[in-house]
């Protein structure tokens, strides 16, 4: 269980303050979240639970989200951004939630293009993010993200191997406190997102810290299939793949290494 009140006290000066709404259990939190962004809910709202019953992730995948054994949250972001700088959101959050980890479980976050969170060759987590757009201009943006944290078992069929933060750390790990971390980091990286050079700063930040964006043999999956050596990011968060034809700029779908070919339990809330 969570403490609300104590998460309410922590944030009282910050861009979630007297917007946590916590259940034990839900269908999916970003399904809870998009639906209240749509009916106005303000930036800043959080959403969060024990249990997901139908967590989502990208692609129409599954998350799985036993009771009480991981991080299952969403926020609500309106950021004053084009809408071009949208894709840029997805790596923000992963960036919030690497350094969420890092200062939590003293574990360094491999980002795999663009939502998975790897520590060496096994999943810990990943982002889902959700949004609208009106007239050219961002209305909202969903930012789901789950992590592994207590878990000690995994389907052994996944094409990546599954860990979790205890795991990895060898200790026990406080969902609360992983959670008022990734909260305090989401909302720098947020804020970010809203000057030209620190939007800069987010690509070249993936780019140091992912051993998957650059000079790495993938298999892409999505409308832009293909397979080719990753060649870093542009300027908008897309991933660019040199391939036999030339390059080719990824805008959505998800990578893998070229050798791998089975679906993954993709990541999501």
């Amino acid at each position: 269980m969570y403490d609300v009140a104590a998460l309410e006290g922590a944030f009282a000066r910050s861009i979630y303050s007297g917007k946590f709404h916590y259940t034990a259990v839900t269908g999916s939190t970003n399904t809870d979240a998009v639906e209240a962004a749509r009916a106005g809910a303000p930036h800043g709202s959080v959403f969060f639970t024990d249990e997901q019953t139908a967590g989502r992730g990208r692609g129409d995948h599954g998350w799985q989200s036993a009771a009480a054994q991981g991080l299952y949250v969403s926020v609500i972001l309106r950021p004053s951004i084009d809408a071009e700088h949208m894709p840029l959101i997805p790596l923000a959050a992963g960036l919030a939630a690497a350094q969420a980890i890092g200062i939590t479980a003293g574990r360094q976050i491999d980002l795999r293009w663009p939502n998975d969170l790897l520590i060496g060759h096994r999943k810990a987590g990943g982002i889902l993010v959700e949004s609208k757009t009106e007239s050219g201009m961002p209305s909202f943006a969903v930012v789901g993200i789950g992590i592994n944290v207590h878990q000690r078992s995994f389907d052994p069929d996944l094409t990546t191997p599954a860990t979790s933060l205890e795991l990895e750390a060898g200790r026990k790990i406080s969902r609360q406190v992983l959670l008022i971390s990734l909260l305090e980091s989401l909302q720098h990286e947020t804020w970010a997102l809203q000057d030209a050079g620190l939007r800069a700063a987010i690509t070249a930040r993936v780019a140091f810290m992912s051993s998957w964006v650059s000079n790495r043999r993938v298999e892409v999956h999505g409308p832009q299939a293909c397979i080719g050596t990753t060649a870093g990011l542009d300027e908008h968060g897309f991933l660019l793949v040199r391939t036999e034809s030339g390059i080719v700029t990824v805008q959505t779908g998800g990578i893998r290494a070229a050798n791998e070919d089975k679906e993954d339990n993709a990541a999501g809330s």
